[in-house]
This record gives C-alpha cells, structure tokens and sequence, in this order.
C-alpha cells in the first residue's frame, strides 16, 4: 500500500515538474516571438531602410540596439499621427463637449424619481494641491442631480493647512452638504476613507479620489439606473488625462458589463463606484491590510453581495494622472501589487477554491493570471470535423499526441465521405490497422467506416465517424458528441495546432467551474497575429458577433490589457471550443439550423440561459 502511495506522489510530482518545464517552453517561445517581431519591424519600417546609408557612415563595425514600443513600433507609431486629428476630435467629444448644455441641465435638474436616493460622496484628503482641491469640489457642486453629500476626512499634515480653510469655505457655500472632519493623525487610505464613512447618512455610498473630477450628469445617470434597474452597485467609463486639461485625455476606458474573471484579474471597474449601503452590513468599507488595493478588495466583496450590478456605458468620471499617483505609475506604490494579490487570494478563497496561484501578466504588475486546480483527471473528447485535407489533419493531430501534458483524452474525427487516398492511409495508420486484412488498403478502410459507421483504435483513443450527410458542422459535431465518452467535449477545427503543452488544462480548470458554460482559447495566424480572442456580439460586417483585436501581433497585450488575462464574453469560437458534455446535452448541442456559421455563437447564447 506504502508503495503504491509513493508512486502517485511519484507521479503526481513528476507530473508538476514537466508542467513547469511547459510553461518555461512556452514562455521562452514567446520571447523569441517578440524579439524575431520587433526586429521584422524595424526591418521592413521605410524609415529604416532609406537611413541605411546614413547608418552605415555613422555607425560602421558598431552593433545597434532599438527599442521599438509594444504592438507597434515606428510604422505603426506613423500611421496613428496620421490619424491624431481625428484622435483628438474623439477625446475632446469625451470631454467638456459632453458635459449637459443649459437645457439638459434644467431637464435633470429637474427631474423627480421615485426614489431620490441621497448619495453620500466619501473623499478621503490628504496633502492635496490648492487647485485639485477646489477643481474636485467645483465637480461636485456642479451634479445636476442635487441630493448627495461630500463626506470628506482630513489628514493632511500642517504644511498643507490651507485645505481646511478650503473645505469650511465650500461647505457654507453648499449649504451644509459639505461634511468636513479634520483627523489628529494620517491614518492611511483604508482608514482616511473609513473616517469618511461616518459622516455619511446617504443611502448610497460613493467613491471619490481627491485629484479627480465628476462629469456633472454622473450622479444623475446612476440614480436613474437605481430606479429603472433597481442597481445596488454601479460603474462607469473613465478616462485618464494631463495633469491640469480634462481634455488631455491620455487613455479611454470603456468596460464590460459586470465581468467577475476580468475583476479578479484586476479591478477593471475602479472609478466610479457607487453602492447601496446595505451591502456593507457587517463588513468593513476598507481593509488597512490590503491599503493600495483597498478599493480592489472592496469591489470584490460587495460585488459578492450586489443582487443587480449596473455598468453606466457613458464616460463620467475623469482620472487625473500627475507625477506620484497610480495613474500615472503602478511602481509608485509598489505595495499596491501585493495588496491586490491579498485581495484577490481572499475573494478566491471565500468563494471556495484552494491551490490557486496567481501571478502578475505582461500587461500590468496588477494585471494577474489565476491557475485554477484541476479536480480529479476527467476525460476529454476531442471532436474534429473533416474532410480530406490530409496534411492539414496530420499537422493537428500531431500536435496534440505530441505536445499535450494532459494524458486522458480521445479524439473523435467525424469524416464526411472524403476521397483523398492519401487522407484514409493516415487514417489507417492513426487507426494501427496493418497492411494485411480486410481493411488493407485505403479503399477498402473507406468501404469498412461507410458500412459500419464507426472505427476505432485498439486503445479506443482514436475513433472514425462517418457522416454521409451534405455539411453540416453542427450536425457532425453532435454525432461526435453522442459517441464522446469524455466528461468533457472540446470541438476543434482541423487546421489547428497545438502550441502550448498546457493547452487542455488551461480550458479545463475553467470549464470545471459550475459557473462556466463554454471556454474558448486564443487561436493565432501563422503569421503570428490574432485569429480569435472571443468573439464580441455586434461586431463584424453584419452586426451579429467577431472576434476583437484581429490581426494584431501575438505580443499584443489588448485595450487595457485584456490580451493577457481569462475575460467574460457573450460568446467563444467554435474552432477550439470547451463545455461539459452534460451541458452540451442539456441543450441539446449544436443547432443544425446553423450549417456553416453563427452556431458557436447560437450555442453560447444557450448557454447563458441554463
């Protein structure tokens, strides 16, 4: 018994070594990508070539180095100057022209609900500067919506002494809606805000950083989502911008709806929080131990709680980026990465996972990936459509026998009546058919799989279908699926190609959760640009869904970092797609209705439902 216990820990730890080994492979693999495409660049930029000479004069026998930006380089940097007009037109319209005009602002001024929640603002202070105090303040003042109240708490130290004066002078001029506390010590982000806290008396909270400035229809907007979607925790869109110009804008974020793998990845919902204070019943606002993560770790655990979680699709609130703040330089507050690994290993753990791991993406120091444990070795099925194209099929299978860490799998290849000789002899061979006997040759295999409908290898890992309908992929597809033995079903295109070990274990420890329906990985060009990274409804030529950020580079890290880290979508391509069998039945598979396209995309939007 001892030596049989020996052995799986044996396995079990020679297992992890060679999973290690992958991700160095892969890792290493994706360095050597970058730099062979950051030198194609430099290569084939125009510039370059006609400086050549030039170089050649100055810098004869010298060895030169360029650094060339991420997704892009000089070319690319050249084009988008092109567009930097159009650029700015975009921004500006984001900016101060989006603010209400007399009339818009009389209507929302004006406008009873049947709920005129009162928002209290929190604002923890501490050394601001005289002109970002009073530009916060004015932004505030101007909310079209008029029921809310600043809760400020005061740690400045005694060089900053004019603050106070500051508050006390606004707070008359608000008409006691300012609420200001002085604190006798700085206590910290966590405890600042907390201070804040009990001040307030509003029905819902908000959060506000010093240095940053409100679109004046924010509060508006939020309490009319409260009424129309009885919202209990809600979102916007945000920007960051130069020091003293909202319409300096530097970067728009735009945001999902509620996404929770993209919050545990980072705190992609940030600016503007607002809440139900209900939802801090029994729990702290701030937790000093995650102090620089402290809104992450907070937007984790009342989002936990939120019953009708609301995104405000409207840019409303203004991040303002100067040196020493986290806008401008994560490594200003280098604590905060720790802070947020805390918060996030918190979060996991109150919602039942264990052996996690987490570590921090190429995007950001505070973007993370989260490695799920894999529960148990369920088999997977792996269902590939087909027909002829041997060289293509060779290529995909060699690639999953011959990379994949992941062991208990079969793959099921549906053929429909394919004709090339060459095809139904690397069929014979994937079978382990000899050259003897009735299915000697490749004729008389296709005669054997057209009379008994099915094939398989000794070991049962690889199974013939045959379908002798017109295409359908839906229809081949769920003929595979009803002769899956797998726990899970991965449908798979035949001109793929495995290029991470790991690959099945990165799609199982998330389809293995209860609250996945499909999971779909990124799929790449040869060339070493995006094919897939999920697909986005409404996009593509006909409004119905595609794929975001197609054709760029490998090494893209995606708008705001998405590239980099598992995110929720509507839907997954169908070209490497992975769901639970029971789930695939429950929905009764693919819908044939859907012959040749939009039936990933059908067969998600099921999904969702269940």
């Amino acid at each position: 018994m001892n030596s049989e216990i020996d052995y799986q820990k044996a396995y079990e730890e020679e297992m992890r070594r060679c999973a290690e080994l992958s991700d160095q492979l892969v890792a290493l693999q994706r360095e050597r990508d970058e730099l062979a495409h950051r030198l194609a660049v430099l290569k084939n930029n125009p510039l370059w070539k006609m400086t050549k000479p030039c170089r050649d004069l100055v810098f004869f026998g010298m060895r030169t180095k360029a650094r060339i930006a991420d997704c892009g380089g000089i070319l690319p940097t050249m084009k988008k100057a092109l567009d930097k007009p159009a650029q700015i037109k975009m921004k500006k319209a984001y900016g101060t022209l989006s603010f209400p005009d007399q009339a818009t602002r009389q209507l929302q001024s004006t406008t009873v609900f049947p709920k005129m929640v009162k928002i209290s603002i929190l604002v923890p202070l501490w050394n601001n500067t005289r002109e970002y105090q009073i530009e916060m303040l004015e932004s505030v003042l101007n909310q079209t919506y008029q029921n809310w109240e600043l809760c400020i708490a005061d740690g400045s130290d005694e060089e900053h002494h004019y603050l106070s004066q500051i508050c006390e002078e606004y707070a008359q001029k608000s008409g006691g809606r300012i609420r200001y506390k002085h604190l006798d010590h700085n206590g910290g982000i966590a405890y600042n805000t907390n201070e804040c806290l009990s001040l307030a008396t509003g029905d819902y909270i908000g959060l506000f950083d010093q240095d940053d400035v409100l679109h004046p229809s924010v509060l508006y907007e939020y309490v009319k989502a409260i009424n129309e979607q009885e919202a209990d925790y809600l979102y916007c869109d945000e920007a960051t911008f130069q020091e003293e110009n909202i319409n300096k804008m530097i970067t728009l974020h735009f945001k999902p709806d509620f996404a929770l793998d993209n919050l545990r990845a980072h705190n992609y919902i940030c600016h503007f929080s607002v809440f139900d204070r209900k939802l801090l019943e029994g729990e702290e606002l701030f937790r000093s131990v995650f102090d620089g993560a402290q809104d992450h770790d907070m937007t984790l655990r009342l989002t936990d709680r939120a019953k009708h979680i609301v995104h405000i699709p409207k840019l409303l609130y203004y991040w303002r980026c100067h040196k020493g703040s986290t806008s401008a330089n994560i490594q200003a507050k280098p604590y905060a990465i720790e802070a947020a690994k805390g918060a996030i290993a918190d979060h996991l753990t109150r919602q039942g996972f264990a052996h996690f791991e987490l570590s921090s993406t190429p995007a950001s120091a505070t973007n993370f990936r989260i490695r799920y444990e894999i529960l148990g070795q369920p088999k997977i099925s792996i269902l590939i459509a087909n027909q002829n194209h041997p060289e293509l099929l060779k290529a995909c299978l060699d690639s999953i026998t011959q990379k994949s860490t992941w062991v208990n799998y079969e793959i099921i290849i549906i053929d429909q009546h394919s004709t090339d000789t060459a095809l139904w002899e690397e069929y014979r061979t994937r079978l382990g058919l000899t050259k003897e006997g009735e299915m000697s040759s490749p004729a008389s295999l296709q005669n054997a799989l057209s009379n008994k409908g099915i094939l398989q290898s000794p070991d049962e890992k690889l199974t013939l279908l045959s379908y002798a309908g017109d295409f359908n992929y839906a229809d081949m597809m769920n003929l595979g699926a009803n002769w899956a033995k797998g726990e899970y079903l991965l449908l798979l295109d035949n001109d793929t190609t495995v290029i991470t070990p790991r690959w099945l274990e990165e799609l199982l420890m998330y389809a293995q959760r209860t609250d996945v329906g499909a999971v779909g990985g990124k799929l790449f060009y040869p060339n070493q640009t995006f094919q897939n990274a999920g697909l986005i409804l409404g996009l593509g030529k006909d409004h119905t869904a595609s794929t975001h950020h197609q054709r760029e580079h490998a090494q893209c890290k995606g708008f705001m970092g998405r590239l980099c880290y598992a995110q929720n979508l509507s839907a997954v391509s169908g070209s490497c797609l992975m769901v639970k069998k029971s789930l695939y039945q429950q929905v009764e598979g693919l819908d044939p209705a859907y012959a040749t396209s939009l039936g990933d995309v059908d067969f998600c939007l099921k999904l969702r439902k269940v």
